[in-house]
């Protein structure tokens, strides 16, 4: 059926409206405190919507479903994690930032450890969060591609374009409230997707919940411990299959423990929060709000699967599958509120990474080698560093064009890389008094060899990385710490 005028009407109307909205906040941005940290004035449901906004990419809204599409409800056990790690975030990283003017995650690791390890734990946030933010924008193609027709490149470009705009201008108070925005676009979106599929279903709900459940589709809980290999090689106990409630509740607590607590681009929403209490609220309800979006995502997937009773390959790849739905089955007029609910978390999620990679190379490295100017001479370079990544992540989301699977996987599995060394890194320095730079450092490079292995050279699934190399890293970081300390 594809789109029609409407559809592109409602679809223009989005793209032209959040922008003039983020556009609203120029005025605002006088200081570095400002643009960074919306002078730390947000209240903290705003904050809340933003995380989840800024963790919901258009890979999530459009991959999901195709994940429950191919199996079930599993997946979820991960996200069980992601409340976890919020609450240990919350007692255990969220008071050590609230001791003095932070900008940055990274400006913590400099007051404990020193400016060296700082400089290599922002180095290492700048790489990892441009390669996943470069498939993430990637994922873009795919939406208008399909959509609307248009070349994959100029779809990527068009939606950079315009996120910048008014992340140039509004700095992080324009992200965070046009997040609050297409959270609920996006949200509201995806709940008149799933009953407009219900509806179109034969025999409807009954019908769609007789063949779900006898395909077990609605499984969440998994408690085995091998991936029915015959092997007997270890990885085929327990660490080969990624949705397990083991790998849910460890892995993700360590992954979210390192994504919210070590990860610029969340850490700066929580020090945009009037105080720590309201940042502990902030972060804990998006755990809960979280839990509920991709219950609702695997939930389409599900439906969807009861409406075509194909198998994935049929479309490609199973990434296609919502929005083929969107494009060749919804109603005119909801198809393209759709469309723009995907674009809105593309935006959200963008423009969070644009403005985090920005003040970590600003803060990081730029003004720390180069100090002297006014505010408003640093308030230029922080905008023109907006600009620059916009660049970056750009160009590898054309590089990213071809050379991905399915797209939630890869980017989980890119942050996953440098995760467990970050995390490792942090809790050396908030949970031990004994550990050193050298230490640490030394630490560092070990988990990070030893995720590129399990990453490269073995069937660990990606759900246990983060803690696979956190543990490396804080182990070998305090051992190495305290041979040097005796030597000395």
């Amino acid at each position: 059926m594809g789109l029609n005028r409407t559809d592109l009407l409602i679809i223009g109307l989005y793209l032209a409206g959040i922008t003039l909205f983020g556009l609203r906040f120029r005025k605002r941005q006088r200081t570095m405190r400002d643009y960074f940290l919306a002078d730390r004035e947000i209240p903290w449901w705003a904050i809340s919507l933003s995380i989840v906004a800024a963790e919901t990419s258009t890979l999530t809204i459009i991959s999901i479903p195709g994940l429950a599409y191919d199996s079930n409800f599993t997946f979820l056990q991960w996200v069980m994690g992601y409340l976890v790690g919020r609450v240990i975030i919350s007692f255990v990283l969220l008071p050590q930032y609230f001791r003095g003017d932070l900008y940055t995650a990274y400006q913590l690791i400099e007051r404990r450890f020193g400016q060296t390890l700082r400089s290599v734990t922002a180095g290492l946030f700048l790489l990892t969060r441009a390669a996943a933010e470069g498939v993430r924008v990637y994922a873009v193609s795919i939406v208008v591609a399909i959509a609307i027709g248009t070349g994959e490149v100029a779809s990527i470009a068009i939606i950079t374009l315009l996120t910048l705009i008014y992340t140039f201008e509004g700095g992080l108070a324009a992200v965070i409230w046009t997040d609050v925005v297409q959270t609920f676009i996006y949200i509201g979106g995806t709940l008149v997707g799933l009953f407009t599929i219900l509806h179109l279903i034969p025999g409807g709900w009954s019908a769609a919940q007789a063949t779900a459940a006898g395909l077990h589709k609605f499984q969440v809980f998994d408690f085995s411990l091998t991936n029915g290999a015959t092997s007997a090689h270890w990885p085929s106990l327990l660490l080969a299959k990624p949705y397990t409630i083991w790998a849910g509740i460890i892995g993700g607590a360590f992954f979210t423990t390192a994504s919210h607590g070590t990860d610029q681009l969340i850490v700066q929403r929580l020090l945009a929060a009037r105080n720590q209490r309201q940042s502990a609220l902030a972060l804990v309800s998006s755990g809960v709000a979280i839990l509920f979006q991709f219950a609702l995502f695997l939930f389409v997937g599900v439906m969807l699967f009861a409406y075509y009773r194909a198998p994935s390959a049929a479309f490609g790849r199973a990434d296609r599958i919502y929005l083929t739905f969107i494009v060749s089955r919804m109603p005119h007029g909801i198809s393209g509120l759709l469309i723009a609910a995907i674009l809105a978390a593309a935006m959200s999620n963008l423009s969070a990474a644009l403005n985090s990679l920005s003040s970590s190379s600003m803060m990081d490295f730029c003004f720390r080698f180069w100090p002297e100017g006014s505010e408003a001479r640093r308030l230029r370079m922080a905008r023109l560093g907006t600009v620059v990544w916009a660049l970056v992540l750009f160009g590898l989301a054309v590089v990213a064009l071809h050379r991905v699977g399915r797209v939630v996987e890869v980017g989980l599995q890119i942050a996953s890389i440098a995760y467990g060394a970050l995390l490792g890194v942090f809790l050396l320095g908030v949970l031990t008094k004994r550990a050193n730079q050298s230490g640490a450092i030394a630490g560092m490079i070990c988990g990070l060899v030893t995720e590129v292995y399990l990453w490269g050279w073995t069937q660990v699934a990606f759900t246990w990385w983060v803690a696979i190399g956190t543990c490396v890293t804080f182990a070998v970081g305090y051992a190495l710490s305290m041979i040097t300390r005796a030597r000395d």
